[in-house]
């Protein structure tokens, strides 16, 4: 059979349509539906493991170090853990390390990472929950009088957003990329803070931009300590905010919907 060169598939519109939609198909099956992990082990942290955090270590390969199972379940469903009721002690008390495999070899967006996260919890933690509205201490986040400082993201538009806190001596540092404000202020809410954050900017649009900030105790639950630096000191975090992004974070009270445990049991490994 005589192969087609390009000049001739180039004049054969049929042929050229055929190829386009078999490379679309091709392209499209590439990546996977991210329902669940492949497998997964959920190990108890040793005690003297500084530091938790989630995040994907490679391109198919998810790790969640030193979470107890309300950061876990904070993280999966955006909330901060102050928005989350019930459950036995140890959901606040014992610390686990989790390490996951996605299927293909695409790696999963955040949104994705979650939602297997969620399918996690049910399966070996056996998590059952109600949801109920409540009101409660929050930060609003708005934006301050001085108006936004933020910059247009130049990254491609399918680019996954980067929102990772940097440890550094004497502070911390988020350079965000391709980032929502939503995206941040649920950063903030269930990571950093200790109640709370809802979003009252009204800013649409990706951004790009870097926060540098010392931390205090109300911050990833008290358990980060840095030393000042009094030669090149960072502000603190809401004097940051509105430094260096033009936002406001105020402390006040409002509506908010909190996740109520109705069963959960400690994991099983495997």
């Amino acid at each position: 059979m005589e192969e087609a060169g390009e000049e001739d598939v180039m004049n054969r519109p049929g042929l050229l349509a055929a190829l386009i939609a078999v490379t679309a198909i091709a392209l499209f099956a590439q990546r996977p539906a991210f329902n669940e992990f492949e497998v997964a082990a959920i190990k108890p942290a040793p005690s003297d493991s500084p530091g938790r955090y989630i995040r994907m270590q490679s391109t198919n390969r998810f790790f969640a170090k030193g979470m107890t199972l309300k950061q876990l379940v904070a993280a999966a469903y955006s909330l901060n853990p102050k928005e989350i009721s019930g459950g036995p002690e140890w959901t606040d008390t014992d610390h686990y390390d989790t390490v996951a495999k996605t299927p293909g070899q695409v790696q999963p967006n955040p949104d994705e990472q979650m939602a297997m996260l969620r399918k996690l919890l049910a399966d070996r933690f056996q998590l059952a929950f109600h949801r109920e509205q409540k009101e409660m201490p929050i930060y609003a986040l708005t934006v301050a009088k001085s108006g936004p400082k933020l910059q247009k993201s130049t990254a491609p538009v399918d680019e996954q957003p980067y929102l990772i806190t940097v440890v550094l001596p004497d502070h911390l540092r988020l350079p965000a990329r391709n980032a929502t404000i939503g995206q941040f202020a649920a950063t903030m809410r269930h990571a950093w803070l200790d109640r709370p954050v809802v979003d009252r900017t009204g800013i649409s649009g990706r951004y790009d931009f870097v926060l540098e900030w010392t931390p205090d105790e109300t911050q990833f639950g008290g358990e980060l300590h840095l030393p000042a630096n009094p030669d090149n000191p960072e502000p603190d975090l809401f004097a940051a905010v509105q430094q260096q992004l033009g936002l406001r974070l105020e402390a006040t009270r409002g509506p908010t919907e909190i996740l109520v445990i109705d069963r959960v049991k400690q994991p099983s490994e495997n």
